[in-house]
């Protein structure tokens, strides 16, 4: 999936636009709740050594937050990594360009929309 395509789609669900805050991660995006800022999820561009994979190239990633009981099953799946820089025990990190089909990167990111707005509303 391309960025644009995320983009577009969190655009027209959920009336958010993508934030780069860091100068020094010009390809880094943070996607917050429109109403109340929480973020839901982050778009990055990593070196593929960080994520443990075999080489260096920039990978796009997104990652979102998901029930601790689904952590588990959802990290089987080709793809779905350990978050990157975030909480290992509530996000994931999705390989934007992996195997996962659009749909199935729409519900992670609306079930961490959904999530987030909960833990906002608090």
């Amino acid at each position: 999936m391309e960025r644009e395509t995320l983009f577009s789609y969190v655009r027209e669900n959920f009336q958010s636009e993508p934030e780069y805050l860091w100068r020094n991660q010009p390809g880094y995006a943070v996607l917050r709740h429109a109403n109340g800022k929480k973020l839901f999820a982050i778009v990055m561009n990593v070196p593929g050594t960080k994520l443990g994979l075999e080489h260096e190239e920039r990978v796009d990633i997104l990652n979102v937050k998901v029930r601790p009981e689904h952590i588990g099953s959802l990290r089987l799946k080709e793809g779905i990594l350990p978050a990157y820089h975030m909480n290992k025990g509530h996000w994931i990190s999705v390989i934007l360009a992996g195997p996962l089909s659009s749909s199935e990167v729409f519900e992670l990111l609306a079930d961490s929309h959904g999530l987030t707005y909960q833990s906002e509303r608090k």
